[in-house]
């Protein structure tokens, strides 16, 4: 987790593991700016007077190094571990096994009351969820010159494990989806246009939106919700019969000390021709479409293949694009920092 500030989950984990029915091994990796920032509100020490930081136990919490990831080579200089997923072995009394739940959220106040965010959760699936685990047990060694960027097929699932080693868009891994992308294809019905989303609190990533762009050039409807562009993928993004874009960063209680309503979820609805067939694919996680969320920073990003889910997430991209403002009227400086 990136940021963990919440006094509520600290007495829930704490609980659990202090609890002698209970008795439950909790292990939590944390940026350190969950420790060190000058709004952290004691929720790392409480779970250290209970966890301990000793993680050859079967409990603990660690932190990653001072400004930078657990798996981040320090030569790029700067980094965070930017994870947002919890692991249950167990739930539900036993009844549910496997469990990943996969967010766009830190656990802050912030960003319950003021951010839109998103989770999805996978039961059942050990390859996943032993996928994750895996990644779990990297962050907690921090041994980043061993690190190499993976992913793992699981059924109706993916994950793909972050940073990723290279310079170029032959290794973004964004990149490399779209790229399986075409715009229109046609069945006993006539002809039909992809449709992609995109609801993303940072996109940076020149190589993704000059992507998309031509994706648009070339015939399929895209549509973005976003918090945050630079002056490069925002100008990419905005031209005549370009994508739909919105904006979405706003102070709604006029208070400048206050945290903005902002669009933070991170994730890709795809609805149309995919990898050679008609199908609706999610890629839900919590990297930016960042340069720092690519190379550099401890990420997750989970492919979901299920028309419920991506029914579900289509109908909160509606909400928020919806809601977005400024929305449509985006030149301004907030939307283009």
């Amino acid at each position: 987790m990136y940021q963990l500030w919440s006094a509520t989950v600290a007495r829930a984990l704490t609980a659990a593991h202090d609890d002698p029915l209970r008795a439950i091994n909790v292990q939590v990796v944390l940026d350190d700016v969950s420790a060190s920032s000058p709004v952290a509100d004691g929720t790392y020490d409480t779970l250290k007077a209970s966890l301990g930081t000793d993680t050859s136990r079967s409990s603990f919490v660690t932190l990653c190094p001072a400004s930078r990831s657990c798996l981040g080579d320090p030569a790029r200089g700067n980094s965070v571990s930017h994870n947002k997923y919890v692991l249950f072995s167990s739930a539900g009394g036993g009844s549910l096994r496997n469990v990943v739940v996969q967010t766009s959220s830190n656990l802050t106040p912030s960003s319950y009351d003021k951010y839109w965010n998103s989770s999805t959760t996978v039961t059942g699936n050990s390859t996943l969820y032993n996928a994750y685990v895996a990644y779990f047990q990297k962050l907690k060694a921090k041994n980043y010159s061993t690190w190499k960027y993976s992913s793992t097929s699981a059924g109706a699932q993916k994950a793909y494990f972050f940073p990723r080693a290279g310079t170029t868009n032959s290794s973004d891994t964004v990149v490399g989806i779209l790229n399986n992308v075409d715009c229109s294809w046609s069945d006993s019905t006539g002809t039909h246009r992809t449709g992609i989303r995109l609801a993303m609190f940072t996109l940076t990533r020149q190589g993704v939106a000059d992507k998309l762009a031509g994706l648009r050039r070339a015939g399929c409807y895209v549509d973005i919700v976003y918090t945050n562009m630079d002056a490069g993928t925002w100008r990419a993004l905005h031209f005549s019969g370009g994508p739909r874009v919105r904006c979405y960063d706003y102070d709604d209680d006029g208070d400048s000390t206050t945290e903005r309503m902002v669009m933070h979820s991170k994730y890709l609805l795809i609805d149309g021709w995919y990898y050679g067939r008609r199908d609706k694919v999610l890629w839900t996680g919590s990297a930016n479409y960042s340069t720092p969320g690519l190379r550099s920073n401890d990420e997750a990003l989970l492919k979901v293949n299920d028309d419920a889910t991506a029914a579900a997430y289509r109908s909160n991209f509606d909400a928020v694009s919806g809601a977005a403002v400024p929305g449509a009227a985006d030149n301004v400086t907030e939307c283009k920092s």
